[in-house]
């Protein structure tokens, strides 16, 4: 759903199954990272329709076959995860608006975009350990980096959730919002009038500084980036006031 000035909204649309995700969705939701980055959207906010952005994965279709080889059901894990990952690769920021349950394979996609915008019935939920499952998707590596190892592995090893006023204490989201989706593309408004380069290079070098403790890559990156915007008109029109 595109919004005008660069904003798309993808939304998760199986109300009736709280929009747990099976493959089928996994697959589109690919698609539809795939044609972001192809039409050159400048921000992306994912949604849910009803009442759950999304409550976990789809048990039966990935957990229900325990005659699978353990390869092959890691095989299939890799590909159904890969669309996390395919919105987190987007060059732009990626906003979650996230109303009620963010459970499991829910929570996860939540962790892969840059923003959470919570709604006040907003439910994070690491329930994997909970029903006996090892979390996955990348859960462990972002939620350490979100709450610190301590907080992380209490929430993992006990299946925890949090709700909207938790996380936003924790660090997790930010809000908590009356209308979550009203308050992404909000945001999502606001951060599409950055000029585009700068907003590219603002994303990247933040997710480096994520991604990294090298100061040095960082600082190089923030350098190179800092000299390159120098020469914008809008730079230069407030280097001529301090002349």
């Amino acid at each position: 759903m595109e919004h005008g000035d660069g904003v798309r909204e993808l939304v998760l649309s199986a109300p009736e199954r709280r929009n747990a995700m099976n493959l089928e969705m996994s697959t589109e939701l690919r698609a539809a990272a795939a044609a972001c980055r192809e039409a050159g959207d400048r921000v992306v906010v994912v949604s849910g329709e009803g009442k759950a952005f999304c409550a976990g994965a789809d048990l039966p279709e990935l957990f229900g076959h325990p005659d699978r080889p353990v390869a092959q059901t890691h095989e299939l894990l890799q590909d159904y995860y890969r669309a996390f990952l395919d919105l987190r690769d987007l060059p732009v920021p990626v906003i979650a608006a996230v109303q009620g349950a963010a459970v499991g394979a829910g929570l996860n996609l939540a962790l892969s975009c840059d923003i959470r915008i919570a709604g006040h019935d907003a439910t994070f939920g690491a329930t994997f350990a909970r029903i006996g499952l090892h979390p996955g998707g990348g859960c462990t590596l972002f939620l350490v980096r979100r709450l610190g190892a301590s907080r992380a592995l209490r929430t993992l090893l006990l299946g925890e959730s949090l709700d909207a006023a938790r996380a936003v204490e924790w660090g997790l989201a930010d809000g908590p919002y009356e209308e979550p989706r009203d308050a992404a593309l909000e945001l999502a408004a606001r951060c599409a009038q950055v000029p585009d380069d700068l907003r590219g290079h603002i994303v990247a070098t933040t997710r480096l500084a994520e991604d990294t403790d090298d100061l040095d890559a960082v600082l190089a990156q923030e350098t190179w980036a800092q000299a390159v915007s120098a020469s914008s008109p809008q730079v230069q029109e407030w280097v001529d006031r301090f002349r």
